[in-house]
C-alpha cells in the first residue's frame, strides 16, 4: 500500500499507478529475481561478472587438472562452464559445443564393436597410467624403481 504522505509527496502514488498500467512483466522472484536486482546497477553487474568469472575459471581449471585422474574431471569442467555461461555468452557457446561433441562421441562409441571398445579402454588406461606415473615422479616417487625392489 503506497504511503501518500511520504517525503516524496505523491510520487509514490504516481509511480505505483504507472506500474499497475505497465505492460511489462513483474519482477521475477527467488534467485533469478535476486540476480536481476544485482544486475540492475552498474557496480552490481560488474561485481557479479567478476565473481562468476573467478568461480567458473577455478572450476574449469580444477576440472581440467582432474581429467586424467579417476574422478569427476569432465563433470567439474562442464559445471564450471555452466557457471560461466550465466554471465558470459562465449562460455554458453563453448558449453553447447562441448555437449554436442560429447553426445556425438557417445553415439559413435555405442555403435562400435567390442574390439574398438577394448582398444579405447586400453588407450585410456595407458594414458592415465603415464600421467599418474609422471605426476608421482615429479613428487619424487619412482613407481618403477619401487616395483623392481619387489621383483
Amino acid at each position: 500500500m503506497p504511503i501518500s504522505n511520504s517525503d516524496a509527496g505523491a510520487a509514490d502514488v504516481i509511480k505505483n499507478d504507472a506500474a499497475d498500467r505497465s505492460s511489462m512483466p513483474e519482477r521475477r522472484s527467488g534467485f533469478r529475481g535476486w540476480l536481476d536486482g544485482v544486475r540492475s546497477t552498474r557496480a552490481g553487474a560488474l561485481t557479479l561478472k567478476i565473481v562468476v568469472g573467478v568461480i567458473g575459471a577455478l572450476m574449469v581449471a580444477g576440472g581440467l587438472i582432474m581429467v586424467p585422474f579417476p574422478g569427476p574431471g569432465w563433470l567439474v569442467v562442464f559445471a564450471g562452464l555452466a557457471v560461466l555461461a550465466t554471465e558470459f555468452h562465449w562460455a554458453h557457446k563453448v558449453l553447447e559445443f562441448g555437449k554436442q561433441t560429447l553426445h556425438a562421441w557417445t553415439e559413435w562409441y555405442k555403435r562400435q564393436g567390442w574390439t574398438v571398445r577394448i582398444i579405447v579402454l586400453v588407450v585410456t588406461v595407458a594414458a592415465a597410467a603415464v600421467i599418474v606415473y609422471f605426476g608421482l615422479l615429479t613428487l619424487g616417487i619412482d613407481v618403477i624403481e619401487i616395483a623392481q625392489r619387489f621383483v
